[in-house]
Formats: structure tokens, sequence, C-alpha cells
């Protein structure tokens, strides 16, 4: 490109320099590593993915016909028959082993992650950080939740009860393009220690990802069989993945997982869907301007704002809003944008056109209807086809798309508020409900607080990753942000199909030892009175 061809800086943002030596994507997407990787799609048909960093043709594709994902249900099903009969044990210690290498090899799939998705190589490692640590969880947990379970029965001493956990077959996962490993394998993980087979439909543009999690789970010691992948638009995929799973996990956007409840729906089979969020973060008066500040950057920009958890809406006090808006716009302004595959850069790209042309609409209508704009609203072709700059929007109403609809990218609005009460009565007025924040100096007021938000997570002095990283403890939505959880108990056990296997011992739950039907009833009545008298559960 010539210097006269080349598109106008527009913006403010610092570009990150890159090091030398700098990988590419023809050092990272090799012939050999393509051949390896595609060997896991059952697909009949050629498709191709792309790289937002430049725009250009990353890799070809096979892409899966609606007899293709009928086959690769199939070859799941037989091998999952092998798998369930393992030791839960021996299972859980693939995810140990997994744990392991994806440390060991993270810079591989660091690079896949950035070139696919266009994001800051730190942000790709926030990927990492989450699986590895599912990984951890659940192949040192999984044994204790899935252990048969003794309960009290119908009549104590003489029935006992144990409930068990069995897998639900074939599990059909439908994965989203802005954490390619997290969304993907991440969620899989539990799937599949519980002894489930999982045929799962990432995006076709950052499936490299997804494939190359695959490979090293194999390598780890999942059977091949299990992890089956197809390719392919959602509109033909995905309904034929909703058609033959026996449970599916999907991430995406609320009108498409109105769509995969109401398939789920027909066939009477389980879903759990983590959707849409227009998330709150509020910076009360006694909040530390300084950190609230930097969490906020990290809180609104991180993946460059495509990360269902991040910040979209911030609520600021009105006592602290000008002293927090100077500093969080210096940061903001200061935040270096970059395409390199290495640390360095502050924030990387938009995954795409459409997503880039969603953000462009809700800025440039906000500005016309009168908000002000802070920090960024610009595009960046200087450094790459889609970026964007971060964005901090004064002055929104409800009159503006971006006020109540989701962006999806680095865009945040500032509103402010004068009491607690207005502050939560404002961050709950939405349709969502899916992680918020709460910055204060006061513990107890911060927890008093989180706990009048309806969202499925909060975070205290933090944006999302406090909640998000607690893997012991459930994530998801309420609201129109979804329904289930990952992580916790309510992660792993949405993969099972509950058994309460009862036997009785001695006497009958009939009429018995020479009663009839009024005497046992009798005794029946005094037996249910002494039990609660002695609090039996």
């Amino acid at each position: 490109m010539t210097d006269s061809q080349a598109p106008e800086v527009t913006g403010t943002n610092p570009i990150a320099p890159a090091p030398e030596g700098v990988r590419t994507a023809a050092d990272v997407v090799t012939p050999e590593l393509l051949a390896q990787l595609t060997k896991g799609v059952t697909g009949s048909g050629r498709t191709s993915n792309h790289s937002p960093l430049t725009g250009a043709k990353l890799a070809d594709l096979p892409e899966s016909t609606p007899d293709d994902v009928a086959a690769a249900f199939e070859a799941a099903r037989a091998a999952q028959r092998v798998w369930e009969r393992t030791p839960v044990r021996e299972r859980a210690a693939v995810l140990l082993r997994f744990h392991d290498l994806l440390l060991e090899r993270q810079s591989e799939v660091l690079d896949l992650i950035q070139l696919e998705t266009g994001k800051a190589r730190l942000h790709a490692h926030e990927e990492v950080q989450a699986v590895t640590v599912a990984a951890r969880h659940y192949g040192r947990r999984a044994p204790a939740y899935l252990r048969p379970k003794r309960h009290t029965g119908a009549m104590p001493t003489l029935t006992k009860v144990t409930e068990l956990r069995h897998p639900r077959g074939v599990v059909g996962q439908i994965a989203p393009w802005n954490y390619p490993l997290e969304l993907s394998v991440g969620d899989a993980l539990p799937a599949f220690v519980t002894g489930n087979a999982v045929v799962m439909k990432p995006d076709t543009e950052t499936c490299l990802t997804a494939l190359w999690a695959r490979d090293l789970l194999i390598e780890a010691g999942l059977p091949a069989g299990v992890f089956q992948v197809v390719l392919g638009e959602g509109p033909v995929v995905g309904p034929e993945i909703v058609r033959h799973a026996d449970y599916v996990s999907f991430t995406g956007s609320t009108r498409t997982g109105r769509e995969v409840a109401q398939g789920a729906a027909a066939r009477l089979i389980g879903v759990s869907l983590e959707l849409g969020g227009k998330n709150a973060m509020l910076v009360l008066d006694d909040a530390d301007i300084e950190k609230a500040a930097a969490g906020a950057v990290r809180a609104c920009f991180s993946s460059a704002g495509q990360l269902c958890i991040s910040i979209e809406r911030l609520y600021v006090h009105e006592s602290v809003a000008d002293a927090f808006l100077e500093r969080f716009v210096a940061r903001t302004k200061a935040m270096r944008l970059g395409t390199a595959l290495a640390y360095g850069a502050d924030m990387g790209s938009l995954a795409g056109e459409r997503q880039l042309k969603a953000v462009e609409a809700h800025v440039t209508e906000a500005v016309a209807k009168g908000a002000k704009v802070l920090a960024g609203g610009v595009a960046r072709p200087d450094i790459g086809p889609y970026f964007f700059e971060p964005t901090v929007l004064d002055g929104v109403d409800d009159t503006m798309s971006v006020c109540a609809e989701e962006t999806f990218g680095p865009v945040v609005s500032v509103y402010r508020f004068g009491s607690d009460d207005e502050a939560v009565e404002r961050a709950n007025a939405t349709p969502y409900g899916l992680n918020a924040s709460v910055w204060t100096s006061g513990s107890k007021r911060g927890l008093e607080v989180a706990a009048r938000l309806r969202t499925g997570t909060v975070n205290v002095n933090e944006g999302y990753a406090p909640a998000y990283g607690s893997a012991q403890s459930p994530m998801g939505g309420m609201k129109d942000s979804g329904l289930g959880r990952r992580h916790g108990s309510e992660g792993i056990l949405k993969y099972t199909e509950a058994q309460t296997v009862a036997r009785q011992r001695l006497l009958p739950m009939a009429p018995s030892l020479g009663m009839d039907d009024a005497a046992y009833a009798a005794f029946m009545s005094r037996s249910l009175k002494v039990m609660k008298a002695l609090r039996f559960r």
C-alpha cells in the first residue's frame, strides 16, 4: 500500500509496537497443522475462515451437511457407550493431564486465538486461565460430585435410598466465536468427565482453536470418538445438533437461544443457555476512584468488549463522577492497539465487518441524538480492517439504541446517580441479567448492593474475573440472559440424569403383620408424627 492509498488516521489511541521476530499467520497455520486438526471434522463440503487482524483467509476447512451431523452423532453414541463404563477417576485424570499440557503448550493456542478472534494476547490468556481452572476443578472434584449419595428413605432404617448420576448420552454443543477455547472445550470438560460424548459446532471463523484443544484432549487420553466436531452455517447445522442431541449446551445471542430452547422443548431434552447481557458497573460515592477507573478499563474493553460479561453501562455517583471520568477517560485514550502475536497491546480488533458495523451504528446514532464522545468513537483502519477505538459516551438516553441494546464492542455509556437505591433500580431496568460490578470501600455495603442486583454474578471491586474464575461457584444469567449455569455442582450435574434407587427391607409399605387398611393408616399416621417430632428431614 502506498502512502497515498493508506487509510486516514483519525483516532488518538497509540499503536503497540510489534517486537522483532513476531510470528505471522503463515508461521502458525501450517499445512501440517491444518491437516492434523481437520482430521477431527465430520464434513463433506468445503468452507474457509479468515483472520480479523488482516481480513485475509486463514484456512480452507471441511463443511458439514445434515447427513454429516447425523454421522457424527452416530459415531459419538458408539464411543460414548464405552466411555461411560470408564471409572470416573480415570476420566478425571484426562482433565488433569489436559491441564498440564495446556499450560506447557499455551503459546500455540494463544497464537491461534489471536489470529482467529483478533484479541490482544493478554485477553487470549484469560481463556487459558479459565480452561485450566475448570480442568483442575472438575479433575479433582468430579468423583465427589458424581459419587452415589445416600438419603433418608420413606421409612427410616427400613427404606435404603441411593441417588445415582448417569450421563445423558451425547451432548450437542454450539459454541460462539468470541471465546473459542473457553466456550468450546471449557464447557465440554464437565460433560466428558460425567461420561458423555460431545458433538460440537464451533463457529467456523474460530474453529481452529477448538480443534487444537480437541487434539490436546486426545493426547491427554480422551478417546477420539467421544469428541466429534462439525462445521457449517448456524441456520443449517445448529438445528441438526438440536435434533440429534440428548442435551444441548448453547452460548450466543438471546434471539438464537430462544430458537434453541424451542427446539429442545419440542424433543423434551434439557438445555443450558448463556445469552446476551447489558452489564452495569456501579461506582459508589466511597469508591477508590483510581482503582475503579483502572478496573473499568478492564471491565469494559477486554477482548474489545466482545465478552458477554463485560460492562456496557457505567453508573457513577454524581459526587465522584467528574474525578472518576477524568481518570477513566485518560486511561482509555492511552490504551495501545495492536495486531502482533505477542504481549504488549492493551486491546485488539473486533471480530469482523458485522461487529464493526454494529458498533459504528450504535455510536453514530447516539452522537446524532446528542451523546458526547469522551474518548474514541472512530474506526482505526490504519491498524487493521476491523479495529475500533475504545469508546466512552456521555449524555446517553433511552431514545438511543446503545442505551438498552447489547453493543458487543468497545463502547460504554456513562450515567450519573444520586443514591444507592437509584443506582440499583437503573441497573436492574433491563431484560438482561448476566453480570454486574460494584465499587465501594465498604465491604458490607458492597455485599448489600450486590445482593439487590438481578444478575447471575456480581463482582465487588472488580469487573468480571473473580466471579467467573471461581469454578466452585455457579455462573450464568437471569432473565433474558439465559438458563442454567456453568461451573460448580450445577455446571457438572446438568450433564447427568439423576436416578433414585430405593430398597425396602423387612416390612412392605403396605398393610402387614395382620393389620387391616384402617390399622395400617393409623400406624402410618402415628409414625409420621413421630418422625416430625424427631426432626427427620
